[in-house]
């Protein structure tokens, strides 16, 4: 039986891309094989569950919380999920993946966003969402998937200093309607 390396599980409401503003509950895994800079998983920190404890510990905050969903963020949890021992199958809910791309993802997840980091092009064949942290030199690398499946998302790049690139991201937006805006929801109204 596998453990998993937990950073983090928590409920609150998705707030970026798609599902922003729905409720669910997080999933925060804690490794990863990239080094991003505006990361905001905490690495050092990790519980390690056992399967049953990593789905009790969701359970419970699903409880009397119908339609909310799953979302497996992290770090990258593709480094832990596992096509042999799907995680929460008797959960009647949409499961969500965060991924960066790099590696495969189980066909147990029902959404998966890809945040394809640092310019990265290989990226999981098959996705839902595309999300990208704004930055202006990886607008070729953006144009040359705007055709491609899927939502693509462009998300404003947060920096330590507390600015952001928003005017920036809007305006590549405005004038690639293919793509749309995806705002931390989440800052913004102040939860976690």
């Amino acid at each position: 039986m596998y453990t998993y390396r937990v950073n983090e599980i928590f409920y609150s409401i998705q707030g970026e891309g798609y599902f922003a503003g729905t409720p669910a509950v997080f999933v925060r895994f804690s490794g990863c094989n990239l080094a991003c800079p505006w990361c905001d998983t905490v690495h050092s920190h990790a519980t390690e569950m056992t399967h049953d404890e990593l789905e009790a510990a969701v359970l419970e905050l699903l409880a009397g919380h119908k339609g909310a969903i799953i979302v497996l963020t992290g770090g990258e949890p593709a480094l832990q999920l596992h096509d042999d021992e799907p995680l929460f199958r008797g959960f009647r809910t949409r499961i969500c993946i965060e991924t960066n791309g790099t590696l495969p993802v189980p066909d147990w997840v029902n959404w998966i966003t890809v945040s394809p980091k640092n310019g990265l092009s290989n990226i999981v064949p098959l996705f839902d969402e595309l999300k990208f942290v704004f930055e202006p030199e990886h607008i070729p690398y953006y144009l040359s998937l705007q055709e491609a499946g899927g939502i693509k998302s462009i998300q404003p790049l947060a920096r330590k200093d507390g600015t952001t690139n928003l005017p920036e991201a809007l305006e590549f937006v405005l004038a690639h309607p293919r793509f749309r805006l995806s705002v931390q929801l989440h800052k913004i109204i102040g939860v976690r």
